[in-house]
């Protein structure tokens, strides 16, 4: 259970939690589906975006998510603010919130920025990714978009490939997937681990071939060269001679299992062009559910008024009533 924020998966009060939020999402798809894909649940609030990295899918589709619920929007852009002329992070966040916000969606390059700006705000804090540490939204749309292709996760295996070390996405999915009870391998090399995995409840392995005909999901993870402060490869076409995902390597896998990748890709690196666009590929089904994941998250914190794992407040008669309730008469179900 939580409180008014989501900053980690953790957050979420593990699979039960997890589970509320996706059950939600599908009230959520189907509004997106709509031909005027809009509902009230959210008129009256205001979202800002605090982003201080560049974001193409998360602060796009947080965005679509809040226009969705009907909440007015405010964005920050750090090249056109006081931040360049020294203003602190503490300073930045309380002036947004002194003007009138209800949540407040933060992606920093620091991990723990958004545990900070929570301690400094009354607002609710959502996490869209900080530094190394997590990004919770990603991890609940990766889970939800496995679900919807496999029926669920439970007993599925689901290896990760690639940059583990730097990646945010890796341990909020590691975090998710085992909580809902699949098997995860991490598939990388040792440059690209994190010095340690005491506590990760994964397996390892070096070797992608053998690996890839034993799983469910081949989760793919690009090179964040941006992250990284030593030469930790040799070179790009080594590395994807090891551990890229070529159409050679895509015939290893089952019939029925899925490519994914949570973006931005680097095409001829970590999967081959044309594996992204075959049929098995469900990047582009993973950035759409990302919009009704985020509804449901913003309406959880912003519009149940209860923890995401829990049920919802009582009705004028005192009878409880679950957050799914509140959700269905929300988007008129």
């Amino acid at each position: 259970m939580i409180g008014r924020h989501l900053l980690e998966v953790e957050d979420l009060g593990g699979a039960e939690g997890i589970e509320e939020v996706l059950r939600l999402t599908d009230s959520f798809v189907e509004v997106s589906e709509r031909a005027i894909p809009k509902v009230p649940a959210l008129r009256g609030r205001t979202v800002a975006w605090l982003f201080y990295e560049d974001s193409t899918r998360t602060r796009l589709s947080f965005e679509t998510a809040a226009k969705r619920l009907s909440a007015d929007t405010m964005n920050f852009s750090v090249g056109s603010s006081s931040v360049k002329k020294g203003e602190s992070l503490r300073d930045t966040a309380r002036t947004i919130e002194a003007m009138g916000i209800d949540a407040i969606v933060v992606r920093h390059a620091s991990a723990g920025a958004p545990h900070r700006i929570a301690g400094w705000v009354d607002a609710s804090v959502i996490n869209a990714g900080d530094g190394w540490h997590q990004h919770p939204t990603q991890a609940l749309l990766d889970c939800y978009t496995i679900r919807q292709h496999l029926g669920g996760i439970a007993g599925r295996h689901i290896a990760i490939i690639g940059d583990i070390k730097h990646s945010r996405v890796a341990r909020s999915d590691v975090e998710a997937f085992t909580a809902l009870g699949a098997e995860v391998t991490l598939v990388a090399p040792p440059t690209l681990l994190p010095p340690s995995l005491d506590g990760w409840p994964v397996r390892v392995s070096h070797d992608l071939d053998a690996v890839l005909p034993t799983v469910d999901v081949a989760y793919l993870l690009r090179m964040q060269r941006e992250r990284m402060t030593e030469a930790l490869l040799p070179s790009l076409r080594e590395y994807t001679s090891t551990y890229g995902l070529t159409i050679r390597r895509a015939e290893l896998l089952r019939p029925d299992a899925v490519v994914m990748h949570p973006g931005p890709m680097n095409r001829g690196v970590e999967i081959a062009a044309d594996v992204a666009d075959l049929p098995c590929s469900l990047i582009l089904d993973q950035v759409r559910n990302g919009v009704a994941v985020r509804m449901a998250v913003l309406y959880l914190l912003l519009g149940a008024g209860t923890s995401l794992g829990a049920t919802g407040p009582t009705d004028p008669s005192g009878s409880p009533e679950t957050t799914q309730t509140r959700a269905e008469e929300a988007t008129g179900e």
